[in-house]
């Protein structure tokens, strides 16, 4: 309000004859209602905000919405976009947005869950072409991961704009790595329309080790790194972390009034098994249970929000899965009552102001089916990036000692980390 007190003192000190009187009254008027029009835009737009993200005082703008610098690249360009339901400016998807703009979109890249979002997790994903625009979608997820040679023929630039969670295991940073990788060998270059990390405020959990590299986690990062995908590309790039060291030509069109220790809430689903801001928040620690018997909800409407199993006694709550087209196939004990907990309250009350990832639940669901033999399957090394933590759990440390043991490795990894940020850290 400094600014808008300079005028106010201005308009009461007009003392000069020639505009005493109803000119003087007239624009101490005009200036008081432009100060109340102002003040009102001030406090909509601070509302409308804190409606979606929470206590922050400014309007987070994304990547996307700052067309003022990344248009001027385009200019002249045969463009190709990873996008999915995620991509958008407002209520306008980028594809449309840049078509409408007059730019050359000559074809599409969809991730996992495809183009428009409508594929569950895990399905495979077909080459189409999009309803809306006729513009060729290629996909990226099933048993081809990364664009070839042929697709970028007559692509001059790359944009990815896909909204992540923060999560090694999520895959839209492995897409992202394969894309940069591609790029990086036929001399394409790559802007990402950078977004908040929903889970960017902090860092945790075992650092990947190379033996156990897949498709749900690439790199040697702990399962949540606290970056955005600008940051994650800046990290790959930086570390040489693409095939055989290549370097990717990479712009980062970064989101304006963003900091880490910011509660960011997505406007729209990431993906079908994600929700709301419940599922988020919790998935870095129920995604563990996709390598065990224990079912997290898919297929019923809180996925990754709940957890249970048929056998298990203790919990007082309940769910039975079923098949829900384009978000849960052939769900796990799909028809069969599962009893365990609801987590809904939990990250409500706790984990929103406690952020790290918990393994009480993990440790006693499996104290408590000690005796099944397949509680575990390969999967869940995968997700874990590392044997250790499905031994300790078997060995019976505790959730202290288990965390105690990734603690030097984090360090390393947010020595790392802090050489790419682009915005304000949360510690």
């Amino acid at each position: 309000m400094k600014n808008h007190n300079n005028i106010l003192l201005t308009t009461l000190s007009c003392r000069h004859p020639a505009v005493e009187g109803g000119v003087c009254r007239w624009f101490f008027i005009s200036v008081i209602v432009i100060l109340l029009l102002l003040t009102s835009c001030s406090n909509a737009q601070q509302k409308n905000y804190q409606d979606q993200n929470g206590d922050s005082e400014t309007k987070i703008v994304v990547g996307t919405e700052r067309t003022e610098l990344y248009f001027p690249l385009l200019k002249d360009k045969r463009i190709a976009v990873v996008a999915n339901q995620t991509s958008l400016t407002g209520n306008v998807h980028l594809v449309d947005s840049l078509l409408s703009a007059g730019f050359n979109v000559v074809k599409v890249f969809g991730p996992e869950h495809g183009f428009r979002g409508s594929a569950g997790a895990g399905e495979e994903v077909s080459n189409n072409v999009d309803a809306k625009t006729g513009i060729s979608v290629i996909s990226l997820y099933g048993k081809k991961k990364k664009p070839s040679p042929e697709d970028l023929s007559d692509v001059d630039i790359m944009i990815f704009d896909i909204q992540d969670v923060g999560a090694r295991f999520y895959t839209y940073i492995s897409t992202m790595t394969y894309v940069m990788e591609a790029c990086a060998e036929n001399n394409v270059e790559f802007i990402i329309l950078d977004r908040p990390n929903p889970n960017g405020d902090y860092v945790d959990g075992p650092v990947l080790e190379k033996k156990f590299k897949s498709f749900v986690g690439l790199h040697p990062v702990p399962i949540v790194h606290g970056m955005t995908t600008g940051e994650y590309a800046q990290m790959v790039n930086g570390e040489s972390w693409l095939k055989d060291g290549i370097k990717c030509q990479l712009t980062v069109i970064p989101c304006d009034n963003y900091a880490h220790k910011t509660q960011y809430k997505l406007p729209i689903a990431p993906s079908p098994n994600l929700p709301n801001n419940i599922a988020i928040q919790l998935y870095p620690s129920l995604c563990f249970f996709e390598g065990t018997i224990i079912s997290i909800g898919r297929g019923t409407d809180s996925p990754f929000q709940v957890i249970g199993h048929p056998d298990f006694k203790i919990g007082s709550f309940t769910f039975i899965p079923k098949e829900i087209s384009g978000v849960a196939k052939n769900p796990k004990y799909e028809g069969v009552q599962c009893n365990g907990y609801s987590l809904k309250g939990f990250a409500e009350d706790s984990l929103k102001n406690e952020r790290r990832i918990y393994l009480e639940w993990l440790i006693n669901m499996y104290d408590f089916f000690k005796g099944e033999k397949d509680y575990f399957n390969s999967y869940f090394d995968k997700l874990a990036g590392t044997d250790k933590l499905r031994k300790q759990i078997i060995e019976g440390l505790s959730e202290e000692e288990i965390r105690d043991s990734w603690e030097k490795d984090l360090i390393e990894f947010k020595k790392i980390r802090k050489k790419y940020l682009l915005y304000d850290d949360f510690e």
